[in-house]
This record gives C-alpha cells, structure tokens and sequence, in this order.
C-alpha cells in the first residue's frame, strides 16, 4: 500500500458510501470480514459491536442506512501502513477513525472504527 493506493481507496470507499449504493459499498470487503465498532453495538444492541462475514456486514450495512438516511461522509484524512488504512472523516454524528486492514487483493478483512461526537 501507498500513498496514492491509500487515497483511491479512501475517496472510493466515500463515494459509496454517499451514494448509497450498499452493493458498491460491499466492494471493498472480503466475504470474511470481521468489523468492530460502537455503532455497530448500539444499533444491534449488542455490546460485543462485532460483525463477521460479508452477509452479516451487508444486513448491517443496510440496517445503518435506514437509521441514518441523510447519512453522509467527508473525508478527512487517509493515513495508509503496510496493508491497512485509517480513514478519518466526518458523518451526520461527529467524526470517525477507522483502521482498515487489507488483503492481498485489497479487500477490507477486518475494520476496527472509533468515533467521536
């Protein structure tokens, strides 16, 4: 991963998301994602906030854009390691962090998000 592989990543992953297409935001993720994040806790009501595999995260996924349709996001900033990504941009709610590790191919394998706000 490198700077521009990092940033057309980012600005794909945005785009995605603002359209609200969740078969272009599914995409970016390996069938055996595994995803941790508060919001995932509070919107399924379960403490853990963690997903396993592509169907679980597109159910999920799905699930967020009714709760949030007016969801949008501005990227920030990108910050790019070995064969991850950290993400930092602003939604409807107040900022996010997430790290995002990357297979091989590039697919997200585990996403870790952090909010603020």
């Amino acid at each position: 991963m490198d700077g521009d592989q990092a940033r057309r990543f980012a600005a794909e992953w945005i785009a995605a998301w603002n359209s609200h297409n969740l078969d272009a935001v599914l995409e970016h993720y390996d069938d055996s994602v595994r995803l941790t994040s508060p919001a995932a806790a509070r919107i399924l009501g379960d403490p853990a906030g963690t997903i396993e595999g592509k169907a679980a995260l597109r159910a999920y996924f799905a699930r967020a854009l009714e709760v949030y349709p007016d969801l949008q996001f501005e990227l920030m900033d990108v910050m790019w390691g070995l064969a991850s990504v950290v993400l930092y941009y602003r939604n409807q709610v107040g900022t996010c962090g997430e790290f995002m590790e990357l297979n091989v191919v590039g697919k997200v394998v585990r996403v870790v998000a952090n909010y603020a706000g």
